[in-house]
Formats: structure tokens, sequence, C-alpha cells
């Protein structure tokens, strides 16, 4: 028997990284998976591969293996159709709504006046909005089915402590944490919970940019923002977000809302 047994989650950006190990931990424990990744390229600006339909699939079959149920589909956060059309199908054939992990994400590096407009309005739209349509179209599911739920939208330290090169991620890591707390207050009516989850870096295409370096040669007096006071570990893997996302989701966090839950080796205190 799995603590998730009979439950449904909803996954943003499934298809390889955390939301790939959000998907088959929640799995494991008896859990039905929607998930959707637009496996493909969504910025010019972001300097690490995409991740690709082939990583979905992958995703699926490792699901599968746990004896998991799983609706996988390319969607774009940034379309709410999408979004709406991918949550009908995966309520019509699982049944119900109960985990929401607004996962999906960009990041890219440049000081914020030499940006271009580009660079921040699509970061902004995908991190930001995307999560906001996220999770436009998975509350109603929420509500309708009365039992309550929870909402875990994934952050970063950079919505806790800005860091110098991504003024377009912070933004959007920050809006992030007000989207998270005006939901909870909005949703605590009909039991369901609203938190977000901080990383530092993660093992992950993403968490290991070479963009980073880059910006950090350049700048190097920007390497201050930087340090863990874990040193032993300056990078999670994902299994260490996706504990906090499982406890997140379970009764074990039941008294819990509105709340950041930092899992970053201590980079915010430094």
């Amino acid at each position: 028997m799995g603590q998730f047994d009979d439950k449904v989650a909803f996954i943003t950006g499934a298809a390889r990284g955390q939301g790939r190990t959000h998907a088959v931990r929640l799995a494991r424990e008896g859990a039905a998976i929607i998930a959707v990744d637009i496996c493909g390229p969504v910025s010019e600006y972001n300097t690490y591969e995409p991740a690709t339909a082939d990583d979905l699939a992958e995703t699926v079959r490792l699901v599968e293996s746990e004896g998991g149920k799983i609706l996988a589909e390319q969607a774009d956060v940034r379309d709410s159709a999408q979004l709406k059309a991918v949550v009908d199908r995966g309520v019509e054939q699982f049944g119900r709504l109960d985990i929401v992990i607004a996962n999906a994400g960009i990041c890219n590096w440049n000081r914020f006046w030499e940006m271009p407009d580009e660079q921040w309005e699509t970061l902004i739209d995908v991190n930001l909005t995307g999560a906001w349509k996220t999770l436009k179209a998975a509350v109603p599911a929420l509500i309708e089915g009365g039992r309550g739920g929870s909402i875990i939208v994934i952050s970063s330290v950079a919505g806790i402590k800005p860091l110098p090169g991504q003024a377009n991620y912070a933004a959007s890591k920050f809006g992030l944490v007000g989207l998270t707390q005006t939901a909870a207050k909005e949703l605590g009516e009909y039991d369901i919970r609203v938190n977000s989850i901080h990383p530092y870096g993660v093992k992950t295409p993403m968490g290991t940019d070479p963009g980073s370096l880059v910006i950090l040669e350049k700048h190097p007096h920007y390497l201050s923002s930087f340090g863990t006071i874990l040193t032993e570990h300056p990078l999670a893997d994902t299994d260490d977000i996706t504990d906090a996302v499982v406890w997140l989701a379970g009764d074990g966090s039941r008294r819990v809302t509105g709340s950041q839950v930092a899992v970053d080796m201590g980079n915010t205190k430094v």
C-alpha cells in the first residue's frame, strides 16, 4: 500500500530532471500521473539542451515500471487551452485530481540591462505565467472533487534571495511566492493547500547549465552570492527535492499551507 493510492497528480515539466523524479516517486506510492512537457526548445537564450519527446517517453516507461498509470502529453505551459485539455482528459481517465506540481521552468543568464526584451519576456512567460496557467487549469477539478488537495509550486532560492546574472529568473521565482501565497489564501476554504519549494542547484541539465560558468567567469565577484553551508554537497539530487514534494503532497503536511520550503544546502543564509 502506498500513501497516494487512488490519488492523481498533475505534473508539468515531467520529461526529465525534477519533474520525472516527482512522477516516478509519486507513482511508486500509488498515484496515477498526468504529465506534460513541451519537449522542445523554448528560448534561444537557454544554454542547455531542451527536453525531447524521447525524454517524456522515458518518464512514461519509468512510471509504468513502478506499476503506475500515466497520461503523458506534449503541452506548453504558456497555452491555457492545451493545459485545460490535458487536465480534462486526465480527470476523465483517472476519475479525480488531488495533487498539482507546477514544476516547468527555464533559466538563462545575463545582466539585467543587457538582456534583450525577448530574453526577459519569454522566461517570465514560462516560469511565472506558465505556473499561473497550470494552477488555473487544475484548480477547478480540485474544487469539484470536494476532497481538498495539495498544490506544490517549484520556485528557487532565487525566489528568496536574488542572485546576480539572472534578474529575469529571480523576478519569476519571487513572483511564484506571491502566486503561491495568494492561492493558499483563496483555496483554504476548499481545504486545498498551496506551498512552494525553493531548491538551489540540482543535478539536472538546467541545474548544471554551462551558461552560469560563462557569466561567473566574466564577473567573478558574483561568486560570493553562490556559496552554500553544506559545502560537501553543492548540488542536490532530484530525489532531494522530491522528498519535499512527497511530504507536501501527503498527510504529514496537512496543516502546512502558504509556506516556503528551502532545500538549498543553506544558500539562502549565506
